[in-house]
Order: structure tokens, then C-alpha cells, then sequence
């Protein structure tokens, strides 16, 4: 008598964050709408910043504004990065799409800061003093506000998903909210005080930082498994 049996059932490997985990896959869709409504808030910002900074002619304000552009461009991509991961991609496909994000991120910040530089450079050799704009000053304190709020959420979210990029990024949200800082600074000293100097002084503070990031970024070695 003979028997037969059924095939052995072959499985394939599940990638990372499916509905095997279900808390990963709700920080995976945390992290999307962090990085999502990221580029929207930034996106006001920049228009509002660069609108009102050309205005004042403040070179703190300007490179703000870029820097919320830059920071747009760069939760783009990383939204990029995050749908592959949703859709299911493989492991080596989401690896190298890190490193693309992390090496865009630190060009972006090695773009800034060549643009600080040179911009504060050239007010300060030409005296070029900015008059006082107090849109600027209420857009850098809701974004003192906002900003680290959105960068501590999504560096504890980068640490469950195991994403060097979103790490990046949200160090870059950090960074807008030195910005903000700074900018804050730079804005009231010459309103209040009419130091002019002190805004392209105040924009040329954040500039260490901004390299050191860039060149971490621009290495792209931080990836995770």
C-alpha cells in the first residue's frame, strides 16, 4: 500500500517590520507620518522664511529658509526610503537605500553651510545691516517650539526601526532648531539692540555643526543591519 505525503511547506523569510511585529510596523508608519508632516511644516516655513528674509535683507532669516528647503528635500528622500520598507523590500535594497539618504542628508548640510559662510562673510565685509522683522522673530519661536518636539520623536522611532537615515534626518531637524535658536538671537540683538553684526555672527555659529554632520552624512558608513 502506497502513501503518499505532501509536499514539504516552503516558507520564505519575512522581511523586517511586517505583520509579524506589530509594534515595528506601527513605529515603521510612525515614522512616515513624523517624516511626512516634517517636509509640510517646513515647507510653510521656507516661504514664509525667505519671503520675509529678503524683505529685512537678513542673511540669518535667508539661510533659514534654505535650510528648511534643504530639510524638505531631505524628508522627501527618506520618505523614499520608509515606502520601501512598507512595500516590503528586500534587506540589501532597504541597505542601500540608507546609505543614498544619509549621503544626501550630509550634502545637503555641507550646502548649507558653504551658503552661511559665504553670505555672512560678504555682510560683514560690506556692513550690510538687516532691518527688523518680527514675522522672522514669531516664525523662529514657533519653530524653537515645534522643531525638537518633531526631532527627539523621531530619533526615539530611528532607534525601534533600526534606521541610521531617519537618525540623520532627525539630527537635521535638530539642527533646524539650533537654527531657530540662532536665528531668534540674531533677530532681536539688531531689532532690540541694533546689532547689526549679530545676525550673520549668530548664522556663522551653527556652521561647525553643520559640517560635522555633512561629512558623517557624506561618509555613509552608519548604516544599520
Amino acid at each position: 500500500m502506497s502513501t503518499t505525503s505532501d509536499p514539504p511547506l516552503v516558507r520564505e523569510a519575512a522581511p523586517p517590520f511586517r505583520g509579524g511585529d506589530a509594534t515595528l510596523a506601527r513605529a515603521l508608519r510612525t515614522a512616515l507620518v513624523l517624516v511626512l508632516v516634517t517636509a509640510l511644516y517646513n515647507a510653510v516655513e521656507a516661504g514664509l522664511a525667505l519671503w520675509s528674509g529678503i524683505r529685512a535683507s537678513s542673511v540669518v532669516l535667508v539661510g533659514f529658509g534654505l535650510d528648511s528647503i534643504i530639510e524638505c528635500a531631505a524628508a522627501s528622500v527618506l520618505l523614499w526610503r520608509l515606502a520601501l520598507e512598507a512595500r516590503g523590500a528586500s534587506a540589501t535594497r532597504i541597505r542601500q537605500a540608507e546609505r543614498t539618504v544619509r549621503r544626501f542628508i550630509g550634502a545637503t548640510f555641507i550646502a548649507l553651510a558653504v551658503y552661511v559662510v559665504g553670505q555672512a562673510g560678504y555682510s560683514l565685509l560690506t556692513v550690510h545691516a538687516p532691518t527688523e522683522s518680527w514675522l522672522g522673530i514669531g516664525l523662529a519661536v514657533a519653530s524653537l517650539t515645534i522643531m525638537p518636539v518633531l526631532a527627539l520623536w523621531k530619533l526615539r522611532i530611528a532607534a525601534r526601526i533600526g534606521s541610521a537615515a531617519l537618525r540623520a534626518e532627525a539630527k537635521e531637524t535638530l539642527a533646524c532648531s539650533y537654527l531657530s535658536f540662532t536665528l531668534l538671537l540674531g533677530l532681536v540683538a539688531n531689532a532690540m539692540l541694533g546689532w547689526w553684526w549679530a545676525d550673520p555672527v549668530a548664522a556663522l555659529v551653527m556652521v561647525p555643526w553643520l559640517v560635522k554632520e555633512g561629512r558623517e552624512g557624506l561618509a555613509g558608513d552608519d548604516c544599520c543591519a
